[in-house]
């Protein structure tokens, strides 16, 4: 999943397919890089199962599937809990050094 969303053309295809279903042409006609090349990346997106294909006719219709997402989203509010609280008590020691 992590490795899904590093590249930053991945994050965009999402970003695309957050405004609902696209042709991979769709997607590719927003990069200035190959089909084949955005099929690559779509294929990764689909086996982390951020991205959903289906056949139309001779057009692969594109979807976002977000909720593998949400696990991502749980793990960082973990840490985002632990930075708070780490920021909250060095803000507190320095505010008493003072």
């Amino acid at each position: 999943m992590f490795k899904a969303i590093a590249d930053p053309t991945r994050r965009q295809i999402l970003g695309i397919l957050r405004g609902g279903r696209r042709t991979v042409g769709e997607i590719a006609d927003n990069f200035e890089m190959s089909r084949p090349a955005v099929s690559k990346h779509l294929r990764l997106l689909r086996s982390a199962g951020l991205v959903v294909t289906r056949k139309d006719g001779t057009a692969s219709l594109c979807d976002l599937n977000a909720k593998p997402l949400r696990t991502i989203q749980d793990w960082l509010q973990d840490y985002e809990a632990f930075w708070s609280d780490t920021l909250h008590s060095l803000k507190k020691h320095m505010e008493e050094g003072q």
